[in-house]
């Protein structure tokens, strides 16, 4: 009898042990929570995401080089665009050349300085994408990219405007040998999205200094 009542009790006793250890169970995060702060790491808080005026303002940043961007990599590769003249004898003269070079790394350059735009708005401008070596996975500190970008922003600016007042000058538009009629239109709006990059590179700077600045 007695063996029967100290049985009865260890098996109340495991389950009420049992019992206890439950909640603790139910505790763990689940796996998206797991992979949500594995995607943060240490020190780095998660942040609201960008709003959606800011994903636009930077693609819109993004493609604003494009137009030129195209126009110079026809001019690299022999197309007149409609110069003539001196502008016309150094084309041939220098392209194909060192001016097919000069004119495709400037077209380059371009579109990979607003294409890093998006990393304001996206989590890559948080956290350097593991697959970097050396600095893979590290925070990205605000200063470090809100500093880059809000310089560029102003120098972007004033060759905006610069570029505006100084459009029809004689040493631009305004020379006999440059483009002309449909050609000389064509090469005003490839040219014309360049004075958005910097006011759209600017606002999105903005947004992503708001949000950051709890971890300067």
């Amino acid at each position: 009898m007695i063996d029967t009542r100290q049985s009865f009790r260890s098996a109340e006793s495991a389950r009420s042990a049992r019992s206890t250890r439950t909640p603790a169970r139910q505790a763990r995060p689940s796996g998206h929570g797991a992979v949500r702060s594995s995607f943060h790491p240490a020190g780095v808080p998660a942040e609201a995401p960008a709003p959606r005026w800011a994903e636009l303002a930077a693609r819109a940043a993004v493609w604003a080089t494009v137009p030129s961007g195209l126009w110079r990599i026809a001019f690299a590769f022999g197309a007149t665009m409609g110069f003539s003249g001196e502008a016309l004898a150094f084309l041939h003269q220098n392209v194909p050349g060192w001016g097919t070079v000069y004119m495709l790394t400037l077209s380059t350059l371009a579109e990979v300085l607003a294409f890093l735009t998006l990393g304001l708005v996206r989590p890559w401008g948080r956290v350097v994408p593991r697959w970097m070596p050396l600095i893979g996975g590290r925070p990205v500190r605000p200063l470090a990219a809100v500093v880059p970008a809000a310089l560029g922003a102003l120098v972007l600016t004033a060759a905006g405007v610069l570029g505006v007042l100084c459009w029809n000058s004689t040493d631009n538009m305004g020379s006999p040998d440059a483009p002309q009629g449909l050609a000389g239109l064509v090469m005003t709006l490839c040219y014309l999205p360049l004075v958005a990059w910097g006011p759209l590179l600017a606002a999105v700077t903005v947004d992503y200094a708001r949000r950051t600045r709890g971890r300067r």
